[in-house]
């Protein structure tokens, strides 16, 4: 409960001193918040190891350890994003996130996980840290939105200050969805080469979902390439796509975990 509580506080003060730096417009001048945020993400990490080490089986991953591990994703990828760039205003919602989902993690308790081989475990990561990409880009495009949206109104608030001009937001957009593509599409691929019977494992809907959200990211990333496919159309296709991979994911667990309860 300890680490827990430190890493909400300092989770809490990064998000708290990100706000300031946005407020002034000198987040990626003086980046005060990785101080916090560095130590936070540790020690969240170091909460999900600990539990591992201490709970018999493999590493937790069921539905609440899943998502705290996607929000630890999340927030090495925004401090990476936001450390050198004007992308830090991101950190506004994903710290709290992060937050949120570690004490939630932390709330509903840890069970034992059956032992997974070098495959699966393969198969597992690569699926969250896919997630954790592309929900970035799904926050991305939420911003590329209403910068949009703002711009098309001359509604010219402050915080319109503390994001990138829209091509350098559309482009890291783009950049992102490409990189979380790769990873899903490795994670696709081990699922086909390392699970045995999707039908016996109750696979088949969270397939068929994640390769829609591939077919869709993967449209969007060729009509990006060869149609200039940009703005809201963009923002769309990319929601759309992460619905979709979301269902595939956390809607298949939660079905499965906590209205079914199987594991």
């Amino acid at each position: 409960m300890t680490i827990v509580l430190i890493a909400t506080l300092l989770y809490l003060t990064a998000t708290a001193l990100l706000v300031r730096a946005v407020a002034r417009d000198d987040a990626a001048r003086s980046p005060t918040w990785l101080w916090p945020a560095l130590p936070a993400m540790l020690l969240h990490g170091g909460y999900h190891a600990l539990v591992a080490i201490r709970t018999s089986g493999g590493p937790d991953m069921h539905f609440f350890a899943a998502l705290s591990l996607v929000g630890l994703g999340m927030a090495w990828l925004t401090s990476l994003v936001g450390a050198r760039g004007r992308m830090s205003a991101l950190g506004v919602v994903v710290f709290p996130v992060a937050a949120a989902l570690l004490c939630g993690y932390h709330a509903y308790g840890h069970e034992p996980s059956r032992a997974l081989g070098w495959q699966l475990a393969t198969h597992a990561w690569l699926a969250l840290l896919a997630y954790a990409t592309l929900s970035i880009a799904a926050l991305l495009a939420i911003m590329l939105w209403l910068q949009e949206r703002a711009l098309r109104r001359r509604d010219f608030r402050p915080w319109l200050r503390a994001l990138p001009p829209l091509a350098d937001l559309e482009s890291l957009l783009f950049r992102v969805i490409a990189v979380g593509f790769a990873l899903l599409t490795l994670t696709l691929v081990t699922g086909v080469l390392f699970v045995d019977d999707l039908l016996a494992q109750k696979l088949v809907h969270k397939t068929v979902l994640s390769i829609l959200s591939w077919v869709v990211f993967g449209v969007l990333l060729i009509g990006r390439r060869r149609y200039g496919w940009r703005g809201v159309k963009a923002v769309h296709w990319t929601l759309t796509a992460m619905v979709l991979l979301g269902l595939a994911f956390f809607g298949s667990r939660f079905a499965i975990e906590l209205v079914f309860k199987r594991g």
